[in-house]
């Protein structure tokens, strides 16, 4: 017997009399339908946890675009494909726009922030970040040039290789975390610096152990296993040290802030303390700041650098597409700076960015939903409060919006006359009231950075190596670990 099993028992055994005593059957009529689940592991027997939206596909296939599931003792709806996605999303927003309650998220955040925070609160702190997002260059030059800078660090710190193998994932999220991290500390760090290194560990590794089967667990039965060894120990443990960081830093900055000279986004969320309004006291406390900051920082870094990993792998397996890559930046670009105008003049390389987002499928769980109240969707019922699963992976390999969804394929996003042409089911960031509030920023990065690389360099997999496309175990989608090398472009 292994740990997995020795625990999965304890805990199966102690709850027993407690559920078959006090658990409330809540039966709904017209319901969304679904697998029968088992007493109280639900159906996480049929889930492959390795690949749960896997698995979810297949069971759509079954019951529909819309299906329940309950996992442990949680039963949500899952939604399946883009036209149901943007049904739910966008044409029934305000009834999804909510977030359930995710034990180990609660533990960490306490309803605070943006990403797992529902009602006024979210509302003011969203509206806070994109406002204060755009002040600071979101979607302008001023951040496009910070970009082109950080880029120029990245392909030196290449170049340091000399063409020999490296594994690229430190220095990709160093160079992607210094944007964000420029618009809310004013900072930039130089790649192996320990306080960047730290943090960046600390998230990537509670991004791992998010999916691991004791968190698993906790988030079905807090109360027991919290006192138990295992994952979700190691995730409160770097969140309260990224947090203690977070506030470190904005205490130094309270002391020395001038509300005249708001330098970055802390100092102005710090300037929104002092203005005395209900609304200071209310939102504007350290609590929000802290999970605000850790929200920026994990998002703006993340899924921005495993989407860069991945298209540099991609590039490696792909190599006729790289050189077409190459050769439009030679045309439009030459041995220039790449600038975010030169996109529309690259409609190639556009749709080879777009379609290692769709391949790549970074979340293909998105971040769950949860009914705001109770809603009648698609002819079944669901109560307010269930957690509500909108597949992103459904939409991005969605047959009926692209011809060949399990291939690595630009063409997605071309047309006959090799334009780029937009395609309604690349929804990567969600869509929505939810949706990502650093898209635009994440957009501009892609491109910059993806072109600069592309510019200075050839991607080859080192000799004997094997190019292997399949994702690691993780929440999110991320390319397995590998080396690379970086040959210098004459």
């Amino acid at each position: 017997m292994d740990s997995f099993t020795i625990i999965l028992s304890a805990v199966v055994i102690l709850f027993l009399a407690y559920v078959f005593t006090n658990q409330k059957q809540h039966n709904y009529k017209n319901f969304p339908p679904g697998p029968k689940p088992l007493p109280i592991i639900g159906n996480l027997h049929m889930v492959d946890m390795a690949k749960p939206h896997k698995t979810l596909i297949e069971m759509s296939q079954k019951y529909g675009s819309v299906f329940s599931v309950q996992l442990g003792m949680t039963k949500m709806v899952i939604l399946c494909g883009y036209d149901t996605i943007k049904d739910a999303l966008v044409n029934h927003a305000d009834e999804f726009t909510d977030r359930p309650h995710i034990p180990v998220f609660d533990k960490i955040e306490k309803g605070h922030g943006i990403v797992f925070t529902n009602g006024e609160n979210w509302k003011v702190m969203r509206r806070f970040a994109l406002s204060t997002l755009r002040d600071f260059g979101m979607g302008k030059k001023t951040i496009e040039n910070k970009i082109i800078e950080e880029a120029e660090c990245l392909t030196q710190a290449f170049k340091s290789y000399g063409g020999k193998s490296f594994n690229n994932l430190t220095i990709i999220n160093a160079a992607v975390a210094n944007i964000i991290v420029s618009i809310l500390l004013s900072h930039r760090y130089e790649y192996d610096d320990p306080t960047i290194l730290r943090l960046m560990a600390s998230i990537n590794e509670n991004i791992k152990l998010l999916a691991s089967p004791m968190v698993m667990l906790y988030n079905s039965f807090p109360s027991v296993v919290d006192w138990l060894p295992g994952g979700h120990k190691k995730i409160f443990e770097n969140a309260e040290k990224f947090h203690s960081f977070i506030r470190s830093t904005f205490t130094k900055q309270k002391e020395e802030l001038d509300v005249n000279d708001q330098r970055n986004l802390i100092d102005v969320f710090l300037a929104k303390q002092q203005e005395g309004k209900p609304e200071s006291a209310l939102y504007f406390h350290n609590e929000n700041l802290t999970t605000v900051v850790g929200n920026l920082f994990g998002a703006g870094m993340e899924t921005t650098a495993t989407t860069l990993r991945w298209g540099l792998l991609l590039m490696m397996k792909y190599p006729d597409i790289q050189k077409k890559v190459q050769n439009e930046i030679e045309r439009v670009i030459g041995s220039a700076s790449p600038q975010l105008e030169h996109r529309k003049q690259m409609p190639y390389t556009d749709a080879v960015i777009h379609e290692i987002q769709r391949f790549g499928d970074i979340a293909p769980g998105n971040v769950p939903h949860a009914t705001s109240q109770d809603v009648t969707f698609r002819g079944y019922f669901i109560p307010k409060g269930t957690t509500v699963i909108p597949l992103l992976t459904s939409a991005l390999k969605d047959g009926t919006y692209f011809e060949k969804p399990e291939e690595f394929y630009p063409e997605h996003f071309l047309n006959s006359e090799g334009h780029f042409k937009k395609n309604e089911a690349f929804i990567p960031f969600s869509m929505g009231k939810r949706s990502c509030a650093g898209e635009n920023m994440a957009k501009m990065e892609l491109f910059l950075f993806f072109t600069a690389m592309l510019q200075n360099f050839t991607f080859k997999a080192p000799p004997g190596e094997e190019l292997d496309l399949t994702p690691t175990l993780s929440s999110t989608n991320a390319p397995k670990p590998y080396d690379m090398c970086a040959i210098p472009r004459s």
